[in-house]
């Protein structure tokens, strides 16, 4: 769980742009490198899947880890925020079930809202 939350905070920290910026995950999973050990603290292994998953996650890839694969699924779940309707050949057979939900939520002008999107 600590590599996602760290993916969801991290993975776009470094963009120079909100438009094309290939290099973006590269350098947040720099940054990620020099952050652990001091504001956390992952496992070697852990931080290898961090790394990954902020290097390849806009590629369009598939990966078959677990924790990898969720960091993606939710990274591209989340592009009805800039327009983009969610693919089900880039997401997890479990992440392409919430295309419509996500993208629905993401539309929404209140995302506060208590209105019920099947998530």
């Amino acid at each position: 769980m600590l590599v996602v939350e760290l993916f969801a905070f991290l993975h776009d920290s470094r963009r120079l742009n909100e438009f094309i910026d290939p290099e973006h995950g590269s350098r947040a999973a720099s940054y990620a490198k020099e952050l652990n050990g001091t504001y956390f603290h992952l496992t070697d292994e852990q931080l290898e899947k961090l790394c990954h998953a902020m290097s390849f996650h806009s590629d369009g890839g598939i990966h078959a880890d677990a924790t990898i694969q969720t960091c993606w699924d939710a990274d591209r779940l989340d592009l009805g925020r800039v327009g983009i309707k969610p693919r089900a050949e880039f997401l997890s057979k479990e992440g392409a079930k919430y295309i419509e939900a996500a993208y629905k939520w993401s539309l929404q002008s209140d995302p506060n809202s208590d209105e019920d999107f099947g998530i």
